[in-house]
């Protein structure tokens, strides 16, 4: 090991590492299975609560329909085949817009933190586009784009550009100057210092940046498919609305929120290997 690798993972964070790293398997899955229980135990613990009370007619469940009627909506549109239709579109729309977002806003963030004649020239404009509504947007792309993808694309796509933006700009910003003095003692070229000091210091706020956007994505998605989608689960939740069907739109709602969550936990997870050199605080309790 080099000095400069010493300098970078000390001895305490080499000791955690490796106490993590003897874990038994059986050990780290029960964790795993216990935080996924205590995740969904609230939700599980509502749901139950609202069923029951609709049951006993302490509530009506008209406008607020219990689980039952929710999983029995989404039973019949997975039968039918429509939920995977609806799921697949959004889907790709928020996976295109995401993939859009993150190569803009990381390349902008980038160009803006590193230099400080590009950031006074960019940031002032960008911040100010950053508080447009999402609403505002559409019909600016339905008259540059039309009511077709591309369109919704493009709205995802905006919405997922700003929080990657500031968050590779603020960690740019945030990188340790003493850090990088130590780098150029031990005389790393501009690439090693790049790849050793200055990605590892910026990766973690990167990786929070892309969760951000993609939450944002998921948001957007929505105000996206009100431009005259044919599918998707935005068109769901309006079909609902117009048909007075708040099964349905409870139903769409849901769905956004699993599909959110289990992408949000495969970006988490795919991250997860590049932040092992970590030696963050984490809470016993």
């Amino acid at each position: 090991m080099t000095a400069i690798e010493r300098f970078d993972v000390p001895g305490e964070a080499r000791d955690s590492r490796a106490v993590s790293a003897t874990l038994p398997n059986s050990r780290k899955q029960n964790r795993t299975a216990l935080r996924f229980l205590l995740g969904i135990a609230l939700p599980v613990v509502l749901g139950i609560g609202w069923e029951l009370a609709v049951r006993a007619g302490l509530a009506e469940g008209r406008l607020m329909p219990p689980p039952s009627r929710i999983f029995q909506t989404l039973y019949d549109l997975a039968v039918t085949g429509e939920l995977w239709v609806h799921m697949g579109a959004t889907l790709g729309r928020v996976g295109a817009g995401f993939l859009l977002g993150v190569i803009g806003g990381t390349l902008v963030g980038a160009l803006a933190g590193a230099s400080r004649l590009s950031r006074e020239i960019l940031d002032p404009s960008l911040q100010g586009l950053r508080s447009v509504p999402s609403i505002a947007w559409v019909p600016l792309f339905i008259l540059w784009l039309g009511i077709f993808e591309e369109s919704k694309i493009a709205l995802i796509a905006v919405g997922c550009f700003f929080p990657i933006y500031l968050g590779v700009l603020g960690a740019i910003q945030s990188v340790d100057r003493k850090t990088v003095e130590v780098g150029r003692i031990f005389r790393l070229s501009t690439p090693q210092l790049v790849r050793r000091i200055l990605l590892p210091a910026i990766l973690p706020a990167y990786v929070v940046s892309l969760r951000q956007g993609l939450g944002l994505g998921w948001m957007f998605v929505v105000a996206a498919e009100f431009m005259g989608a044919s599918e998707g689960l935005g068109y769901l939740l309006v079909d609902g609305q117009q048909l007075g069907k708040p099964d349905q739109i409870i139903a769409a709602i849901f769905t956004f929120a699993v599909l959110g969550k289990i992408t949000d936990g495969l970006l988490a997870s795919a991250s997860a290997p590049f932040l092992t050199w970590q030696d963050a605080f984490a809470a016993k309790h």
